[in-house]
């Protein structure tokens, strides 16, 4: 849950213009196969919408996935109200 966080943070925080692979590879520190796996998880949930062009790939963050942010946070503060480490 953790990694999606990131991965959904690093792609909101691109803006509108979106976040490029190598961008996304660099600050969430995965493999490129890892990380792959992760965005066809991602896109499939509707979390992430996948804009190919000039065969180079730009993720953006979409409503679902903000809202997926949104209670993330709230799941982990209160996790952590409770000493739990996630």
């Amino acid at each position: 849950m953790q990694i999606v966080a990131d991965l959904l943070t690093a792609t909101e925080q691109s803006g509108q213009h979106g976040i490029k692979t190598t961008s996304l590879l660099t600050k969430a520190n995965l493999s490129h196969s890892r990380l792959s796996k992760f965005l066809e998880n991602l896109t499939g949930s509707g979390l992430i919408n996948k804009i190919e062009f000039d065969n180079k790939n730009t993720f953006v963050i979409t409503e679902k996935g903000r809202q997926y942010l949104e209670s993330y946070a709230k799941f982990s503060s209160i996790a952590e109200s409770f000493g739990l480490e996630l």
